[in-house]
C-alpha cells in the first residue's frame, strides 16, 4: 500500500566521488565524518585515499601510494584514540598504519604467500573483550590470527590438513567476542566451503558447504554470544545461520534467500540494529533486508537434542546504483543510517538510508 511505501527506508545517494584507480574497499575512521578507499592504482601500486564528508561532497585530504595494491582494511583491533589501520595487500603482506603518519606501518609482516582477501579486527575500538587481534584469509588456503603486540608469528593458523587440497579462502569474520576467553572465526572458502574455528580450544567448531563460492561472511555482532550469522555467494543467494542452538549432527538452523541472479559481493549489519543487514550485488544494487525470529528459536528433536529454528527474512528495499558491482560497503558506525559502498565503476558513493528507526 502507499501508505506502507511511505513507512520503508529509503536507500539515497548523498555524495559520490570519482576514482581514477580500482577501489576494493572502503571503510568510515570511527568517530568522524572521514572514510576510506583501498585499492590499486593503474600502475600496479597501492592506493590509501582519505576523504571528508563536507555538506553533499567528499573532499580529498590525503592520498598515500603503496607499492603493493591493497585489497582489505579494518580499523577493528585499534583503540578509538589511536584508530590505526589495519591493510592486507596483493602480495600477502598484513600491514598496519597510523594514518597521521603513514610513511612506514607501525607493525608489518608477510603474512601469506599470496593475496590477503579478507582480514578483520576485534578486540579493539572499546568492542568485544580480550586481546586486540587480525584475522586475515588467503588465496593460499590459511587463514591466520595475528596479535599486533607480537612480532612476526601468528597466534593461530588454520590451514589444510596434510592431503587436503588448499581452497582460496575469500572472507573471514571474527565473532563471539563477549568474554576474555570466548573467540571464533568464521571463514569462507571458493568451493562454498564454511567452516567455524574455535580459538579458544584451537578447533574446528563447524564446518557446512552452500554449493557456491562463499563471497562474504559477517556475525550480526562480534561481542556478544554468537547470534546469527550471514554468508553470501556467487549465484545471488546468502544464508542466514541461527547460531545461538548447534545440534550435534544438523549443525545451525539457517533460511537462504535468492537476492538477485549475479555474486552478492558483501554483507553488512546494521551497527545500531543486528536484524537489519544490507547485501551488496554483481549487478551495482543494494539489498537492505530485515529478518525475522521465529516464534520459539529452539526446539527438541526426536532424540531430545535441541536444535535451532531459522527465522524469515524480508527485503525492506533495494535500489540499482551502478552498472559495475559494488564490491565494498561500510556502515557509519556513529551515525545511524550512514553507509559507503565502493563498485567497480571507480566511484565512492556515500548514502543516507532513512526511516531504520520506524523499523
Amino acid at each position: 500500500s502507499a501508505a506502507a511505501g511511505l513507512e520503508r527506508p529509503q536507500v539515497v545517494s548523498h555524495a559520490q566521488q570519482a576514482l581514477s584507480y580500482t577501489v576494493f574497499d572502503c571503510k568510515w575512521v570511527p568517530r568522524s565524518a572521514r572514510l576510506l578507499c583501498l585499492g590499486s592504482a593503474a600502475r600496479g601500486t597501492g592506493l590509501i585515499q582519505l576523504y571528508e564528508l563536507r555538506g553533499a561532497r567528499l573532499e580529498l585530504l590525503r592520498e598515500i601510494e603503496k607499492p603493493k595494491p591493497i585489497k582489505c582494511g579494518t580499523f577493528g583491533a585499534t583503540s578509538l584514540q589511536q584508530r590505526y589501520l589495519a591493510t592486507g595487500d596483493f602480495d600477502g603482506n598484513l600491514n598496519i598504519w597510523n594514518l597521521e603518519a603513514p610513511e612506514i606501518p607501525v607493525y608489518s609482516v608477510k603474512g601469506h604467500k599470496e593475496i590477503i582477501n579478507s582480514i578483520d579486527g576485534v578486540g579493539g575500538l572499546g568492542i568485544g573483550e580480550g586481546a586486540p587481534e587480525i584475522v586475515t584469509g588467503s588465496r593460499d588456503g590459511t587463514v591466520k590470527v595475528w596479535d599486533p603486540r607480537q612480532n612476526d608469528t601468528p597466534v593461530a593458523n588454520m590451514e589444510p590438513v596434510q592431503g587436503e587440497s588448499k581452497r582460496d579462502c575469500w572472507t573471514v569474520a571474527f565473532g563471539n567476542a563477549y568474554n576474555q576467553e570466548e573467540r571464533v572465526v568464521c571463514a569462507g572458502y571458493d568451493n562454498g566451503d564454511i567452516k567455524l574455528f574455535d580459538l579458544k580450544t584451537m578447533s574446528l567448531r563447524w564446518e557446512t558447504n552452500i554449493k557456491n563460492g562463499v563471497c562474504s561472511v559477517e556475525f550480526d555482532r562480534k561481542d556478544i554470544n554468537m547470534n546469527k550469522l550471514v554468508a553470501t555467494s556467487l549465484e545471488g543467494k546468502f544464508h542466514v545461520f541461527d547460531m545461538r542452538t548447534q545440534h550435534p549432527t544438523k549443525g545451525f538452523a539457517s533460511v537462504s534467500e535468492k537476492a538477485q541472479k549475479s555474486t552478492i559481493w558483501q554483507v553488512r549489519h546494521l551497527p545500531q540494529n543486528r536484524d537489519i543487514f544490507m547485501t551488496s550485488g554483481g549487478s551495482g544494487s543494494l539489498h537492505l533486508w530485515k529478518y525475522e525470529y521465529p516464534a520459539q528459536r529452539s526446539k527438541k528433536d526426536s532424540e531430545g537434542c535441541e536444535m535451532g529454528v531459522a527465522g524469515s527474512v524480508s527485503l525492506l528495499q533495494n535500489v540499482t546504483l551502478s552498472t559495475q558491482p559494488i564490491c565494498s560497503l561500510d556502515w557509519s558506525p556513529d551515525k545511524k543510517g550512514l553507509c559507503v559502498c565502493g563498485a567497480f565503476d571507480q566511484t565512492v558513493r556515500v548514502l543516507i538510508v532513512t526511516k531504520l528507526n520506524k523499523i
